[in-house]
């Protein structure tokens, strides 16, 4: 079950940590390509061959996602998630609960579940856990981008691609600006402005 810290998700994490400063850093799309491809020889290693069913959340996960199973030997299966943000009434108070549509049997199957970012943890925990009632054989959690100062769950990723600082808000490759743009981008650029521009592929 994922949650405790493991050797992957401490070992060299000093190495890979956000080294930016200030608005406009990025991490470039070379460096994004080569951190995702370590990731996929690491969880390669790991499930040696076994069949793994990835659970990708949207909408967020997409892009890594993409580039992370091309990345894994193997066989790969892919589910699909979609989080739901309901107000509801709690004893005549709003409170904001996170729902999940149908989620996948995965029995017996050693399941990664992909996210962009793992913040409060508490959206992955959830899932998590409604994953875990269906006993796969494993459960582990991948994220391109941890905040380990904003967590409110006792959660810990089993793969992480960088660590960022907790104000730090990324947009580009799958990730939305507030106004919804910047998807589309190679790099990732912090509070920088998205003009809808890919950078140019850095040799």
């Amino acid at each position: 079950m994922s949650g405790r810290k493991s050797a992957s998700s401490t070992r060299g994490s000093q190495a890979i940590k956000a080294n930016v400063k200030g608005r406009g850093a990025t991490f470039s799309e070379s460096r994004i390509t080569g951190r995702v491809a370590e990731l996929g020889r690491e969880i390669s290693r790991a499930y040696e061959g076994r069949r793994l069913d990835i659970v990708i959340t949207l909408d967020r996960g997409f892009v890594f996602a993409a580039d992370l199973i091309r990345e894994l030997d193997g066989t790969v299966v892919c589910h699909f998630v979609r989080e739901e943000l309901r107000d509801v009434d709690d004893s005549g108070r709003a409170r904001r609960e996170v729902f999940f549509g149908s989620v996948p049997d995965v029995k017996g199957r050693d399941v990664l579940l992909v996210d962009a970012v793992l913040e409060s943890g508490v959206t992955q925990d959830f899932l998590l856990r409604r994953l875990g009632k269906s006993s796969p054989r494993s459960l582990r959690l991948a994220v391109l981008l941890d905040k380990p100062e904003k967590r409110r769950v006792d959660l810990e990723s089993d793969y992480f691609g960088f660590k960022t600082a907790s104000k730090e808000v990324w947009v580009g490759y799958g990730l939305a600006a507030a106004n919804g743009t910047g998807r589309n981008l190679r790099q990732l650029s912090n509070g920088a402005k998205t003009t809808g521009k890919n950078e140019r592929r850095k040799k």
